[in-house]
């Protein structure tokens, strides 16, 4: 005890916001790619712009927090159970940032847990699979999981489509000119809804660790210090940026002009809002990634390299299992020392 807080606690806390400093720096590309590939923005001013938006996104709401830290597992946990589960996230994150793979945080994070869970318990029942139509793993991580990057091509197909109508007449040079200008607006929303949503997740984690230290009751909500300590740490990692990820995403899917950019960043934008409206952790990285397809697509099918595309959907598929198998391994190793 330090203080009268548990060293678990205190690890929690810590790894907690480092896992929100790497999902800044990790998560920063999926935000930015399309402005910095398409020149409207240096890298530099692109994650400064960033930074900030995703500061005020962070602080906005906590209907995605709440989730993490009410629905995904019953009752309480060893805080050693949320140490494994961020160990398990931050190692995935590490390994897919060096290759310069877009992953989710998110769901490197809710695989960790479940998995932690499982082997803390002994049980699959701990974990909450299902409940209501929209609830539990199944409704608010596994349905998202599947019907976000979904939402993504098909949104980001429809607002280019309708662009190519719109602007038809007017010249290139006048297109680009106008949606420089726009994309910065495009840009800042993503990262604020990048905010929104992913912050929150630390934020439920945190939550979690002060319910299960005694320290808050379930119904309690996020605390303002939490709040402000997630916010602040995500700004600080988007700050370093990730440009391994920004070349995969902004140069590697399909070639962006101005006017491509913005229309998958809103399309990516109004997803994400959509889904924490309704206390949904989606990923980031999952719908600006097929935002992107669905804007190339609308060009023609041939224009995004769908070979580049498989490997990501490929890392997509692997993060739960993956994550869920590292958590179980920690957890079990700290079981043994408990």
């Amino acid at each position: 005890m330090v203080g009268g807080i548990s060293l678990g606690l205190i690890a929690v806390i810590l790894l907690a916001l480092i896992f929100e400093f790497i999902n800044g720096f990790h998560d920063t590309a999926n935000a930015i790619a399309t402005s910095v590939s398409t020149r409207v923005m240096t890298p530099a001013v692109a994650i400064a712009l960033t930074s900030i938006m995703n500061f005020l996104g962070a602080l906005s709401s906590d209907r995605v927090a709440k989730t993490i830290y009410k629905g995904l597992i019953h009752g309480s946990v060893a805080q050693y159970v949320i140490v494994a589960a961020l160990l398990a996230a931050i190692t995935w994150n590490l390994i897919t940032w060096y290759f310069g793979i877009p992953s989710s945080s998110s769901h490197a994070l809710i695989g960790g847990l479940v998995g932690a869970s499982i082997v803390y318990a002994a049980s699959f029942q701990k974990v909450i699979w299902s409940e209501g139509i929209s609830g539990g793993v199944v409704g608010k991580v596994l349905i998202p999981l599947i019907t976000s990057p979904v939402l993504g091509l098909i949104t980001g197909f429809l607002i280019m489509s309708l662009f190519y109508k719109l602007f038809a007449s007017l010249s290139n040079a006048l297109v680009n000119r106008l949606f420089s200008r726009l994309q910065i607006l495009s840009a800042a929303l993503i990262a604020y809804s990048h905010g929104n949503n992913d912050a929150q997740k630390t934020m439920g984690i945190i939550t979690l660790a002060l319910i299960n230290a005694g320290m808050l009751g379930k119904d309690s909500g996020v605390p303002w210090e939490v709040k402000l300590a997630c916010a602040s740490v995500i700004a600080v990692g988007t700050s370093v940026g990730g440009r391994r990820i920004i070349k995969t995403m902004g140069m590697g899917l399909t070639k962006l002009k101005p006017i491509g950019g913005f229309a998958a960043q809103t399309a990516a934008a109004l997803v994400i809002e959509g889904a924490s409206s309704i206390g949904a952790p989606v990923s980031t990285t999952h719908v600006i990634s097929t935002a992107i397809m669905g804007v190339g697509s609308a060009k023609r099918v041939s224009s995004v390299k769908w070979i580049l595309a498989r490997d990501i959907v490929r890392a997509w598929v692997l993060t739960i299992p993956v994550t869920a198998f590292l958590g179980a391994v920690f957890s079990l190793i700290f079981k043994l020392f408990a």
